[in-house]
């Protein structure tokens, strides 16, 4: 509890200098104000970039993957202490894909933590308009599901999203894919599978992701014509996709689902670990940055307060004589970094949300932004807070101790 004695001298050495109060309380909402902001601002730019990269991929993968290593067919027919010599061994698949997805999508049904399933059927082909060829990827999904997983339909640029659903011989494009065929909604074009079966479709939309390979060489049709195409089974699939409630558990729940799963799960973080660094490595920037600004902030205080003891060097003196001991001291000029603080952090705190707000409202148009990104986090606020209390309370203690040791005897013989 502070005494109202020491509260009362600490609040006379505030208000008789407003100007250095008042630089001293900016610094603090300076430093306040852009850790706030630039948390924002960061954690815009990781929530942006999370989710466009969502937009098309799930946060977990099951697939048939391929065997690491060549099978030893001698292994278990021969002797142990028979030479085994294998030229050129090859990896032989029996199997391709995921023969038969019903007892997997059970499985997935009422598994904790999953929220939407959908299956794919992923393959090479080439597309082709009159003379025009361009290599790329075909995509056969379920329409309605692969709309939960990603939100899709919200990056059509011409068409519907469910207009798939309503045409067997339905493709929607990417948008520079169209572009290099020469081709517009309502255009038919070739579709050539590595096997050499080739098929006509009618463009039903177009879709700008902003995201290179999907735009320049991806199509859509639906799973059951892309079954018919590349002459699988009605069960078939090459991949099942799973987003989790929380995309940051995808590894946890990843992990919880290889017990039951017969095939390769994968969860985002091991499939696209560069993304997860990037988030990583941008908030370490922003917080290393923000925690800069509030050192420099906290060394202006510690220069201000440093001078204030110098300048009431004599006054600390009499409040010795008087019976003062040095914890009085400490306290009194600890009550002032701390009001400055508080009263620093608040506007800090304002300032800070309305420099987002504006930089929010800027017109920034690049890809499918049309501002900068920022997001409003309490605990951003919270954290700023709290640091901006620790740094000032720190900025304020060093001086003040240096004031408590002071001996009234000798200042005041001069």
């Amino acid at each position: 509890m502070i005494n109202s004695t020491n509260f009362k001298i600490a609040y006379v050495h505030l208000t008789s200098r407003v100007k250095q109060l008042l630089v001293a309380v900016l610094s603090v909402t300076f430093g306040i104000s852009m850790y706030v902001f630039m948390n924002s601002f960061m954690g815009g730019i990781n929530q942006t970039q999370t989710k466009l990269a969502f937009s098309v991929l799930a946060h977990i993968d099951i697939y048939n993957d391929m065997p690491a290593e060549p099978m030893n067919l001698f292994k278990n027919i021969v002797e142990g202490d028979t030479i085994i010599n294998v030229n050129n061994a090859k990896i032989i698949q029996h199997t391709k894909g995921i023969q038969n997805t019903s007892p997997v999508l059970n499985d997935l049904q009422n598994f904790p933590g999953i929220k939407a399933v959908t299956t794919q059927l992923n393959s090479n082909v080439t597309y082709r308009n009159g003379s025009t060829s361009v290599n790329g990827s075909l995509s056969g999904i379920e329409v309605e599901n692969e709309d939960k997983l990603f939100n899709i339909s919200q990056y059509m640029t011409e068409g519907e999203w469910k207009d798939l659903n309503h045409r067997s011989n339905g493709i929607i494009v990417g948008k520079i894919l169209a572009k290099r065929l020469s081709t517009k909604l309502g255009d038919n074009i070739m579709v050539t599978t590595q096997e050499g079966i080739s098929k006509n479709y009618r463009i039903v939309g177009i879709i700008e992701t902003t995201i290179g390979s999907v735009d320049k060489s991806r199509g859509y049709i639906k799973i059951a014509s892309a079954r018919q195409l590349f002459s699988k089974n009605m069960d078939y699939a090459s991949d099942i996709q799973i987003n989790v409630t929380n995309y940051e558990n995808a590894r946890k729940i990843a992990s919880r689902l290889k017990p039951y799963v017969p095939y390769t799960v994968e969860s985002w973080q091991e499939s696209n670990g560069q993304l997860e660094a990037a988030n990583s490595l941008r908030n370490i920037i922003a917080l290393a940055v923000s925690l800069t600004i509030l050192l420099v902030a906290g060394f202006g205080i510690y220069n201000i307060m440093n001078m204030t003891v110098n300048e009431k060097i004599k006054e600390i003196a009499i409040l010795k004589a008087m019976g003062f001991d040095g914890r009085d001291i400490i306290e009194i000029f600890l009550t002032q970094s701390v009001i400055i603080g508080v009263l620093g952090g608040f506007v800090g705190l304002i300032l800070g949300y309305g420099i987002s707000i504006v930089i929010d409202n800027i017109p920034f148009k690049i890809s499918s932004l049309s501002s900068l990104p920022i997001i409003y986090r309490p605990r951003d606020y919270a954290m700023a807070f709290i640091f901006g209390l620790i740094v000032t309370f720190i900025a304020g203690y060093l001086p003040a101790k240096k004031a408590s040791n002071v001996d009234p005897v000798e200042i005041i013989r001069g």
